[in-house]
This record gives structure tokens, C-alpha cells and sequence, in this order.
């Protein structure tokens, strides 16, 4: 019943940021993503229900499938604060959504509570998901006093061992040390945020926890836990970290013997019609599967975020997709519909 509760609570909490021109341009977006055929209907009023914004990309764990983790991306970069406040006043009046992660650590850009507030203050659900390594009693207040929504912790072990086998250079006791001082603040400053929600990704090496995670997750008190696939490269041949629990996989094997993934890859994609990211280097990319910013549609220090999302690189892209989806390898990969 208690969950059920909490549940209803951050559905309200949604609703409280919508208005009539959000919810309008809602719609907009979500009927040109139905009725684009082979060539995109995507009128130049749109705007995106969500953006990723990327605070820094750069993280002190090396987890071997992330590529800042494994440190195939050099420049350290953070976002600059005023483009990120000129984007956001750009955004806010049709914008749902501000998710404050793409690769980096996000706690590691020390200005993210103010960015959180800012965007907290123009009206748009915010949230942000982290290691937790760098979640300190103090600015673990700044987070709950920023007014932000939604806490997303990494967990992928109930013990230390199992823990560091993919966070390498991680440690699990300060990701529960991370979760307590939130819920510490929450308590203290009267806030019924950030929403906590415990994130294990599902790999061979900690499958066999998942009822430990269960019991730590009630534990530390936290509002969920989300056992999530994992996003694995040259997946074909099989891989070491891939789960045997078929429900947990990304990937099913085919009759000869290679794996791919269940997603049926049709030749369209919400993500791109509904939102994008928004890199440290201020690139807006398609997607956060788009790692090496490859297909960057443009950048916010040269133009507004509005005439970037509509130009003719972001319109030769989402045609692209609806044409082939499949010819680009970071799609081949992915899981949205």
C-alpha cells in the first residue's frame, strides 16, 4: 500500500509542472511522431518534453562498458553555466523534463544544485542519476534544497565484491552512506524530494543478488528499485558480463548461435522527436546513445537550441531513421521504440 502511495505522489508531482501549452505541444510531438512516413513531419514550432543535460564528462570510476569510464572520451569538459540558463529560459515554457546526466558524474560539476534550482524554479521536473561516490552530507543538502525531483543511485551489488566488479574504484558502503544522507536532509528540511530510487543494472556477475538488493533497498528506505538491462558492446559473440536471466537481457541468442538485440528496431524513434542532450561541450546530439557525439546537430555557443533541433542536420537524421534505422550502430543497440 505504501508503494502504491508513493507512486500516485510522484505522478501528482508531474502533473504539477504541466500547463495548457506543454501539454499542447505534448501532443504535437507525439502526432508528427505517428504520422512521419519516410520523411519526417516536424513542424519548426515544436519543442522538445525533454532535454539530457550533461554537467561535466568526466567520472572517477572505470566501468568497463561506459566510455568516459574506460576513458575513450580525452577533454574533460563542464557545461557552462550560461548557456545552460539561456537554453533553459529558451526551453521552459513547453519543456517537461530536465534530466541532469548523460555520462559523466554528475556530482562532480560542483554548480549542479544551482542549475537543478534554476531549472526547479522555471517549472520543469528535474532529475539526476549518480554513483553517489562524491555525495557528501553537505551537498547532499544543497540536492534536496534545489528542489530536485528525482534521485537516481547506482547500486549493482549488495556487497562490496560483487559491487566493485563492474563500479571498479567504487565503494558500495558510499552509495548507501549517499541514499541515508538525502533521506537525512528530507526529513530535516521538510521536503517530500528527491524521489530515491535505487538503479541495479542486471549483469552475469551480480545476477544472483537480486533478492540481498530487494532487502537493502528496503533497508535504506528508498521510494524503488529498478533492476535494469545492460547496454553491452560486441554483444554478437556473446558477452562475459551478459545476464542469464532472459527477463534482465537486452539480448536473445539466434538460431546461429550470435545474440541480438529483442528490440525490433522498427524504423522510427520517440526519443528523437521527443527530446535530445545536451553534451558538456554544449553539443546537441540526437540521443544519449550517441556517446561520441557523432552525429551533433550543432552547438549552443553558435546558435539557440531551437534552430539547432530544426536544422538540416537534425532533419537528415531523423529521415535517416525512418528510412533505415539500423544502418547506424549506436541504433543497433538501442531500446526505444
Amino acid at each position: 500500500m505504501q508503494n502504491i502511495i508513493k507512486h500516485i505522489y510522484i505522478n501528482i508531482r508531474i502533473f504539477q509542472y504541466l500547463s495548457l501549452k506543454k501539454l499542447i505541444n505534448f501532443i504535437h510531438l507525439y502526432f508528427s511522431y505517428l504520422l512521419s512516413g519516410k520523411k519526417p513531419l516536424f513542424n519548426k514550432k515544436l519543442f522538445p518534453a525533454f532535454v539530457s543535460v550533461e554537467p561535466n564528462n568526466f567520472c572517477q570510476l572505470h566501468c568497463p562498458e561506459c566510455p568516459v569510464g574506460i576513458r575513450t572520451i580525452g577533454k574533460t569538459n563542464r557545461i557552462s553555466e550560461n548557456i545552460f540558463k539561456k537554453t533553459i529560459d529558451e526551453l521552459k515554457k513547453k519543456l517537461l523534463h530536465v534530466i541532469f546526466y548523460f555520462q559523466g558524474e554528475p556530482l562532480l560539476n560542483k554548480n549542479l544544485p544551482t542549475m537543478i534550482e534554476y531549472a526547479h524554479k522555471a517549472g520543469i521536473f528535474t532529475s539526476t542519476s549518480t554513483n553517489a561516490q562524491a555525495l557528501t552530507l553537505n551537498n547532499a543538502k544543497e540536492i534536496v534544497a534545489s528542489g530536485l525531483d528525482k534521485i537516481i543511485i547506482s547500486m549493482d551489488g549488495a556487497t562490496q565484491g560483487v559491487y566493485e566488479k563492474y563500479r571498479i574504484g567504487g565503494s558500495l558502503q558510499k552509495a548507501i552512506d549517499g541514499v541515508g544522507f538525502i533521506n537525512q536532509w528530507k526529513k530535516q528540511l521538510h521536503s517530500p524530494t528527491p524521489w530515491v530510487e535505487i538503479q541495479f543494472i542486471v549483469f552475469k556477475t551480480n545476477e544472483h543478488q537480486l533478492d540481498e538488493m530487494k532487502l537493502l533497498a528496503k533497508e535504506l528506505k528508498a521510494d524503488k528499485l529498478v533492476f535494469k538491462t545492460a547496454q553491452l558492446y560486441d554483444f554478437e559473440n556473446g558477452h562475459e558480463l551478459m545476464t542469464s536471466i532472459h527477463k534482465y537481457s537486452r539480448y536473445k541468442k539466434t538460431k546461429t548461435d550470435k545474440y541480438e538485440i529483442k528490440n525490433t528496431l522498427k524504423n522510427r524513434c520517440w526519443r528523437l522527436w521527443s527530446g535530445a542532450v545536451i553534451s558538456a561541450e554544449e553539443d546537441v546530439l540526437p540521443c544519449c546513445f550517441d556517446k561520441e557525439a557523432e552525429f551533433s546537430f550543432g552547438n549552443l555557443k553558435e546558435n539557440s537550441f531551437q534552430t539547432i533541433w530544426h536544422n538540416e542536420k537534425a532533419v537528415r537524421f531523423r529521415t535517416s531513421i525512418l528510412q533505415n534505422r539500423k544502418q547506424h550502430e549506436m541504433c543497433r543497440n538501442c531500446t526505444s521504440k
